[in-house]
C-alpha cells in the first residue's frame, strides 16, 4: 500500500512539476493584435499566429497557440469584445495551433479537416472538449460578422488536414503552417505531408490572391501576395536543387556537405534549420 502511494505521488509530482515548467516557459509570452478589417484581426504570441473574427455575431478564433496561454489569448479577445468564442477553427492538428482546444471547447465548436480529429483523436489522453466537432473533407463555409469565411483543404501539404481560411469581403486569407514568412517551413512528412502537395498548394493560393490581400502566415509576420510569391521561389529552387541532387546519385551527406546557395541561408532559423530543410527535401523527394 505504501508503495502504491509513493508511486502515485511521484507521478502527481511529476505532473504538477511539468505543468509548472510550462507556465514558467510561457509566463512572458505577451498577445500582441493587429487589426485587419472591421471585425477581423491577427494575434501573435507564442506558436501560430491566431486570426480573429469579432463582430455582431460573435467571435471566431482560428487556431489557439498552446494550452498555457488560453487565458492570455481570452484576454486579448475580451480587449477586442467581450464574450468567449462561438467557433474555432484548427488549421491542423499541431499541439502550436491546437493546444488552447480543451479549454475553448469547452463553449466552442471546433471545425477542422476529417484528419485533424483522427491524429487528435488518436491520442487517449486528448480530452473530449480538445476535438473538433464539425469535420470538413474538401471545403466548408461559415457566414459570419458579415462576411463568409471559407475553408478549404487542398491535398497533402504541411501535414495530411490543413485548411486555408478566406474571408470573402474582406480579402484576407489566413494560410496556416503552408507559409512560413521569410523562413524554411516545416513539412510534417510523418504526419502525411509532401513537399511537391506544399509548393504546389501555395501556387493555387496564389493564383486567388491580388495585390491587396492581406497575408496571416502560420508563423512570422502578417504578409501580402509578394511576400508569398517569394516563398514560393525559395520553394521552386530548393526542390528544382534537390531533384538534381538526387539524379546526380548524390548522397545525403554530400548534399548537405555541399549547402543550398548563399541566397537562402538567412531563411534558416531555430527549428527548421539548413540541415533540416535538406533533409526534409531529401526524404520527401527521394520517393
Amino acid at each position: 500500500m505504501k508503495h502504491k502511494i509513493k508511486t502515485s505521488l511521484l507521478a502527481l509530482s511529476l505532473i504538477t512539476s511539468s505543468a509548472v515548467a510550462d507556465d514558467d516557459r510561457f509566463k512572458d509570452v505577451q498577445i500582441s493584435s493587429t487589426q485587419l478589417s472591421d471585425t477581423a484581426y491577427m494575434f501573435v504570441g507564442s506558436g501560430g499566429n491566431i486570426g480573429v473574427s469579432a463582430g455582431s455575431d460573435g467571435i471566431l478564433i482560428i487556431d489557439d497557440q498552446f494550452a498555457p496561454l488560453a487565458n492570455k489569448i481570452s484576454q486579448s479577445l475580451n480587449k477586442i469584445q467581450p464574450g468567449s468564442p462561438k467557433y474555432v477553427i484548427n488549421t491542423h492538428y499541431h499541439g502550436d495551433h491546437t493546444g488552447g482546444n480543451a479549454h475553448f471547447g469547452e463553449q466552442a465548436i471546433i471545425f477542422a479537416h476529417d484528419n485533424v480529429l483522427t491524429r487528435l483523436s488518436a491520442d487517449k489522453d486528448t480530452p473530449k472538449s480538445a476535438l473538433p466537432v464539425v469535420t470538413y473533407a474538401t471545403d466548408i463555409s461559415i457566414h459570419f460578422n458579415k462576411d463568409t469565411l471559407v475553408l478549404k483543404h487542398l491535398g497533402p501539404g504541411h501535414t495530411d488536414g490543413d485548411s486555408v481560411v478566406m474571408w470573402k469581403n474582406a480579402n484576407i486569407v489566413h494560410m496556416g503552417d503552408l507559409f512560413f514568412k521569410d523562413r524554411f517551413p516545416y513539412i510534417d512528412l510523418k504526419g502525411g505531408g509532401s513537399v511537391l502537395g506544399y509548393r504546389d498548394n501555395v501556387a493555387k493560393l496564389l493564383a486567388s490572391m491580388d495585390n491587396d490581400t492581406q497575408v496571416i502566415p502560420g508563423h512570422g509576420a502578417l504578409a501580402n501576395k509578394d511576400d508569398l510569391m517569394k516563398f514560393k521561389h525559395m520553394l521552386d529552387h530548393s526542390i528544382n536543387w534537390m531533384n538534381k541532387n538526387i539524379q546526380e546519385g548524390q548522397s545525403l551527406a554530400n548534399i548537405q556537405a555541399k549547402g543550398m546557395h548563399k541566397k537562402w541561408k538567412n531563411w534558416s532559423w531555430n527549428f527548421i534549420s539548413e540541415e533540416k530543410w535538406i533533409d526534409t527535401l531529401y526524404q520527401g523527394l527521394k520517393k
